[in-house]
């Protein structure tokens, strides 16, 4: 029977109940992709995420991709009615939001970390990275997409102290021509990385969590799963045999966790709850 030894997050000034905030900034980052600057702080930290609510729509969860104590920013990509409704939202129009809610990516100063993106999981790598660098960190960024016009924060990256940035594109417009996982292995083969840090689809996430196994570095990973109340109470996100509730005892998992989870790499479930391979 599996033991759990992560402990559950308590956010004791967590909004639990929508508040309309305005959209103070917008900025289109490719044809589908924007970013908000909302005019609100939750104080949530790198890897955490925010229940977005627009009235007679829907509800929907999003990765934090800033919070500096004034302002909040979410990236996200226009791919479904709800994303589709949100995307056409301007400066000056309000929207609900409620939250902090999962796990924070953690990480000790003065480390070499290793941060690896996937599409707009780039957005919450880079508030990771702002963070790590605060503490003295040396970052290797690697990021990846179709090509080079889905990439993201490459500059804000880039402006980054002690930061070095790795880019990889399926069709070889920029970067790497290949997977960002194949960057992230010559980087673990050169450098000493103290931990890898991950955000993007399931399957990158699989090779990487099975690249921290091979050079024995300890690893974190940001899950995607159907999430609906944010706090574990109705669930959704409950993964297969060891009943973690991603939204509680995620959304970031060590490679720890996600050893002892059956379903990881393999297959999610929808939100009627019928299994979907990967």
């Amino acid at each position: 029977m599996f033991e759990r030894k992560v402990p559950v997050p308590i956010m004791l000034n967590r909004i639990d109940v929508p508040i309309m905030v305005k959209i103070i900034d917008v900025i289109q980052e490719t044809d589908n992709v924007k970013t908000f600057t909302l005019d609100i702080s939750l104080n949530a930290k790198p890897g955490q995420f925010v229940n977005i609510w627009l009235p007679g729509i829907d509800e929907k969860p999003f990765s934090v991709a800033e919070d500096n104590g004034k302002t909040l920013k979410i990236t996200f990509f226009a791919i479904g009615e709800f994303t589709k409704k949100l995307f056409a939202c301007n400066v000056g129009d309000k929207i609900g939001i409620r939250g902090p809610y999962g796990r924070a990516y953690s990480w000790k100063p003065n480390s070499t970390l290793a941060l690896i993106a996937g599409g707009y999981g780039a957005a919450p790598m880079y508030f990771l990275a702002q963070k790590a660098v605060e503490t003295n960190c040396i970052i290797y960024f690697i990021v990846g997409a179709k090509s080079k016009n889905h990439l993201l924060y490459l500059n804000t990256i880039s402006s980054l102290p002690k930061t070095f940035l790795h880019i990889a594109t399926d069709d070889g417009s920029m970067g790497h021509k290949g997977y960002n996982t194949e960057v992230l292995e010559k980087i673990l083969q050169k450098h000493h990385i103290h931990q890898v840090f991950g955000c993007g689809p399931e399957m990158m996430l699989y090779s990487v969590f099975n690249l921290c196994k091979k050079y024995k570095t300890e690893g974190q990973l940001s899950m995607e799963r159907y999430m609906k109340c944010g706090f574990g109470v109705c669930g959704q996100c409950v993964m297969d045999n060891t009943g973690e509730r991603v939204c509680m005892e995620g959304a970031v998992m060590t490679t720890q966790q996600l050893s002892c989870i059956e379903e990881f790499g393999k297959y999610h479930r929808d939100k009627e709850g019928l299994k979907k391979p990967f």
